[in-house]
């Protein structure tokens, strides 16, 4: 192979702007399905790719560079972290900002729009697109009535400073309106947004579209029907919000959901997880100018609902740490301090409690539900929310996991092992959103049980650690059977034999997992079955032998190896 390819550059850039960065290789032939064909001189290509890391992209790029040998030849790996918001977006230094700077989409690099761009540079420190006055919009453009409510609702929530002031003094306070160019008060984006009449007069796309297909792929049936419904929501956004959910509750069914206290009706997806969905897609979009031509775009189809809004996420969050306490930022900060206080309608509550709690809350009815945890996606331009439409605990799901073997599983196990039966891959973040845990070392803890329950497989190890089903767990089905070995039987008959044994002789005699020789240890010695050779709280090196009781009473009979 000889030098760089001129699309390097275009890649740099692109891996540097999407969320997760990612890993640039040279060696491998796109054109006939990535066969290896090396490098001929890879000193020289490392050195080629670390300076066009520093001189052809701005900023300049330090990626982790190595030489790598597959099938017998070289080849090169990249690194490309993602770079910080604030120094985003990084583009190829001849283009200029502009035209030079890509995201990575699938396989290839996309270069961003002026628009896009300009929404990266934005979202470098706090937004202000929601402070800005509305200049051709006038007082009369806001509706009296959640005018009303919401300055009741300020003067009783904040007596100290707005109790005897009068309305124009609080709007003004509150910024619901602002003084424009032309020395007159008009209102601002965000009070538009929240309180106006028909805000859509101004900016026509800041609203919702709602689309239900027939079919997964979003094609039309057979008999040539394209959509179930297909709707244009406008209004203000506690408007549209309502509108919204009553669109989706219009299109759902409902669902059975077996539980340990038998079967209950369900909506498909739980209200308070749209809710939440929806007013998050509305609050936080992006209000830049280049993005105000995009609606947030709902579309539901059989197996899944999808939730889509301009602007990523925003600030000190991103996906693996979504809904953790003490996690969040908001882009529109504005907006979100005025929807505290405005009401949606016909309902005794606001818009929004903006104290971060809304994709917890999220996550908490999903579960609830018997459902797994939606599917975040990042763009840096764009997000998107995913409710698969199904119930993890349905009959056969509960059936197969009496199958492996309920006992000393906790929910939060049954939840994660249900997930990866759908394919889910596991780790230590993904664990912790799909079952509620909140500290990482119990998350931890519990896939380790799962692995050491030959249940769950491990790869990689600490931060890199990913979790899937066994091949045992996999392949278990009602009716078929148990192809597992009694790993009690085996440990109480080695022991037998060899008299004495410490935990790590144990799991070499057997082709164990450590950890699973260690479960069963300890599974064994709180039965009182065997016993340590010295007191203690037991090391690596501790040894094990059978105890008094097991010698005496006639061990090797088939049982429960769960």
């Amino acid at each position: 192979m000889g030098g760089l390819p001129k699309s390097a550059r275009e890649t740099l850039s692109g891996f540097s702007n999407t969320p997760g960065g990612g890993t640039l290789v040279l060696g491998l032939d796109e054109t006939s399905g990535f066969d290896v064909i090396g490098l001929d001189d890879p000193a020289k290509m490392m050195s080629d790719l670390a300076s066009m890391c520093r001189e052809d992209v701005v900023p300049p790029l330090t990626p982790v560079i190595e030489v790598a040998e597959v099938d017998g030849r070289p080849i090169l790996l990249a690194d490309i972290p993602e770079l910080p918001k604030t120094q985003k977006p990084c583009y190829v230094r001849a283009l200029g900002k502009e035209r030079g700077s890509f995201i990575r989409v699938g396989e290839s690099d996309r270069r961003l729009t002026s628009e896009e761009v300009q929404q990266v540079v934005a979202d470098r420190g706090q937004p202000r697109f929601d402070h800005e006055v509305v200049i051709e919009a006038g007082l009369d453009d806001l509706d009296r009535g959640a005018v009303d409510s919401f300055v009741t609702r300020v003067r009783r929530n904040n007596p100290r400073i707005f109790a005897d002031e009068p309305v124009d003094v609080i709007l003004r306070m509150t910024k619901v309106v602002g003084r424009g160019t032309d020395g007159a008060e008009h209102p601002t984006m965000a009070g538009l947004l929240g309180l106006g009449r028909y805000p859509q007069q101004f900016f026509p796309q800041l609203n919702v579209t709602f689309v239900h297909y027939p079919t997964p792929t979003g094609e039309s049936t057979p008999a040539g029907v394209r959509f179930l419904d297909n709707v244009s929501l406008d209004g203000s956004i506690p408007s549209i919000a309502a509108e919204t959910l009553s669109v989706i509750r219009r299109n759902m069914s409902r669902r059975a959901l077996i539980t340990g206290e038998g079967r209950r009706d369900m909506w498909e997806y739980p209200p308070e997880a749209l809710r939440e969905a929806v007013v998050n897609a509305l609050v936080h979009r992006d209000l830049s100018p280049g993005s105000r031509g995009i609606q947030v775009q709902i579309e539901m189809y059989p197996d899944r609902l999808r939730i889509m809004n301009p602007g990523g996420l925003f600030g000190a969050v991103d996906i693996d740490r979504l809904g953790e306490e003490g996690r969040s930022s908001a882009r529109n900060s504005l907006l979100m301090k005025l929807l505290e206080e405005v009401e949606v309608p016909d309902e005794d509550r606001t818009v929004c409690e903006n104290r971060g709690s809304g994709i917890r809350a999220m996550l908490a009815a999903l579960r609830h539900a018997g459902m797994g945890p939606p599917r975040f996606k990042d763009t840096t331009t764009a997000f998107e929310v995913l409710l698969p439409n199904h119930t993890l605990l349905d009959d056969e799901t509960v059936a197969w996991l009496q199958l492996l073997g309920r006992d000393g599983l906790r929910d939060s196990q049954r939840t994660a092992l249900a997930l990866m039966r759908r394919g889910d891959v596991m780790d230590n973040a993904r664990y912790r959103a799909a079952t509620g845990i909140t500290d990482s070392r119990v998350a931890t803890f519990e896939l380790q049980d799962l692995v050491a329950r030959e249940l769950v497989t491990q790869t990689g190890t600490r931060g890199g650690a990913r979790y899937t089903l066994s091949e045992y767990a996999t392949t278990a089905h009602v009716g078929g059977r148990r192809a597992r070995p009694n790993r009690r039987r085996q440990i109480l008959d080695l022991l037998a034999l060899r008299d004495e044994l410490s935990k790590t002789e144990i799991s070499e005699l057997l082709a164990l997992n450590p950890k699973t020789a260690e479960h069963w240890l300890r599974t064994l010695k709180s039965e009182g079955s065997v016993e340590p050779t010295e007191p203690g709280r037991g090391s690596k090196h501790t040894r094990y032998r059978l105890s008094a009781k097991a010698r005496q009473e006639s061990l090797f009979t088939d049982g429960d190896d769960l």
